[in-house]
């Protein structure tokens, strides 16, 4: 018994060390889509599933000045939408979500959005991730949307392994010390993005390298 416990305690002390490292390389965890408030968050968010930020941000600002509500967005309809995202992967679908979206928005929930996970996944075009992305993000809420960045470092450090996202969803939520459990989707994903790449994790500029328990982790 006391051997278990002694091995959870240097698990939970790894983790406390591997967050406390990435709070401190990256003083300011936030998403890196333009948006300046819940219901422009949401639209990128929807428009970055299978799309890089980048390409999302391009496109975003002349959508959101053409239709900056919900109501208008809605009546502009999904060809008028299309022509602004059409080179965002997946535009034609995302066109007439964000259109069935923002009808929603209009219709049930007074043109704003909804700030319960319930809600949000009955809106077109969003599912668990985008959810906990805007709950977190546009509401402050301690949940953790898991994407490819973050499923992949959370198994390929040990941080909280899991053969499925909401497996993963679960061990983090499980795992993450309640003080970085806020900040904890954009550390990791900012890290996943920028270093611990998928083909070629930077492991010698990782400063969570010693924390980590990749078994081929490059480190000199």
């Amino acid at each position: 018994m006391n051997q278990i416990k002694d091995t959870l305690s240097m698990k939970s002390a790894k983790i406390y060390s591997l967050f406390q490292k990435l709070s401190d390389s990256i003083p300011k965890p936030e998403t890196e889509l333009c948006y300046r408030n819940p219901f422009e968050l949401l639209i990128a968010v929807i428009l970055s599933a299978q799309a890089t930020d980048v390409s999302v941000n391009k496109v975003t600002q002349e959508l959101f000045s053409a239709f900056p509500t919900p109501e208008e967005m809605h009546e502009a309809g999904s060809k008028k939408v299309f022509a602004y995202i059409q080179s965002v992967g997946l535009a034609p679908t995302k066109s007439k979500n964000i259109v069935a979206t923002c009808g929603q928005l209009a219709e049930f929930h007074k043109g704003k959005v909804p700030e319960t996970r319930e809600e949000l996944e009955s809106l077109p075009g969003v599912g668990r991730k985008t959810a906990n992305v805007i709950l977190n993000t546009a509401f402050g809420l301690p949940v953790i949307a898991v994407d490819t960045h973050i499923f992949r470092i959370s198994n390929r450090t040990g941080l909280a392994p899991g053969d499925t996202v909401l497996k993963v969803e679960q061990n983090l939520m499980s795992a993450v010390p309640t003080k970085w459990k806020k900040d904890a989707h954009h550390l990791l994903i900012l890290h996943g993005r920028y270093v611990c790449k998928a083909r070629k994790p930077d492991c010698e500029h990782c400063v969570i390298v010693h924390e980590c328990e990749y078994p081929d982790k490059l480190v000199s």
